[in-house]
């Protein structure tokens, strides 16, 4: 992106259960029939794209996988930093778009910091809510393993003094600043890279099911804290990406997870951006 560069990691895939309990606001037969036209049925093969950018000296990572949170076949972003050339050690800052387990779990390893320099960076708002305890002593089902993970995952950044809340849209250097997106979560955040007149959103969970929800953005989902909230940032964000043409990063669209958004009627359709290996043979 201009002068910055961008990396995109896969910390791998997980199949999701596109059950009637996680799908809410769905038109009956909905779901299948929206699945069906884009040859999948449940459950679907979910990507967890992170995102490594370098950037005046510093080694940035947005969001962090999984870790061991979410089964065998996730939990790669090691392996994706080594084959890149990165080790943990190097990585200055870590960017939360939300402190769920697919995106902040990686943070910890063996319930170790994964990366023991760098700061990390979260909406206040994310922080106060997954770090109440009382709450989460009140929590059960889904909810209740969504703080518990939170707490082990932020825990150790917090008693070792490495976390650095952020309120509401922060600009943490020129070219790189914080979007709220609040509805998936309280604290849930965009952040936008912007360099030589290019613009790159990375998105983190505003579409889970992209089968779905591009053609139906109402379509909200039981990890969203507030549906109603999570579907208005969705609709918002949906057409500020077709109107104004810039590359998006998406968390849980296939690998490498970059595409444009455009509009098709009233639904939207993701525009995969196209793969180019320009490099010369050696």
């Amino acid at each position: 992106m201009g002068d910055i560069d961008v990396t995109v990691l896969s910390d791998g895939t997980f199949g999701l259960d596109i059950s009637k309990d996680l799908v809410l606001n769905a038109k009956p037969g909905e779901v299948d029939k929206l699945l069906a036209q884009s040859f999948q049925r449940s459950p679907i093969d979910v990507s967890f794209n992170t995102f490594l950018i370098h950037r005046n000296g510093r080694t940035i990572l947005v969001d962090t996988g999984c870790a061991e949170l979410m089964g065998p076949t996730t939990g790669k972003l090691p392996a994706s930093l080594s084959a890149v050339g990165v080790s943990a050690e190097s990585v200055t800052d870590v960017f939360l778009t939300h402190a769920h387990p697919d995106h902040a779990g990686g943070l910890v390893i063996g319930g170790k910091r994964a990366f023991p320099n760098a700061t990390v960076h979260v909406n206040q708002k994310e922080l106060d809510y997954w770090m109440d305890k009382a709450a989460a002593a009140k929590a059960s089902g889904m909810q209740a393993q969504f703080y518990a993970a939170a707490q082990a995952t932020l825990q150790p950044y917090l008693d070792a003094g490495q976390v650095k809340p952020f309120t509401g849209a922060a600009e943490f250097f020129p070219g790189f600043r914080a979007e709220p997106a609040y509805g998936h979560t309280p604290g849930h955040t965009l952040y936008a890279l912007e360099s030589g007149g290019q613009r790159l959103v990375l998105w983190g969970d505003l579409v889970h099911i992209m089968a779905v929800q591009f053609d139906d953005p109402s379509v909200a989902v039981a990890f969203d804290v507030n549906a109603p909230t999570a579907v208005e940032t969705r609709k918002k964000a949906l057409a500020d990406a077709a109107d104004k043409g810039y590359l998006v990063a998406h968390t849980h669209a296939p690998f490498p997870g970059l595409g444009h958004v455009r509009r098709d009627g009233a639904s939207y359709r993701w525009v995969p951006a196209p793969y180019v290996d320009d490099a010369k043979r050696k």
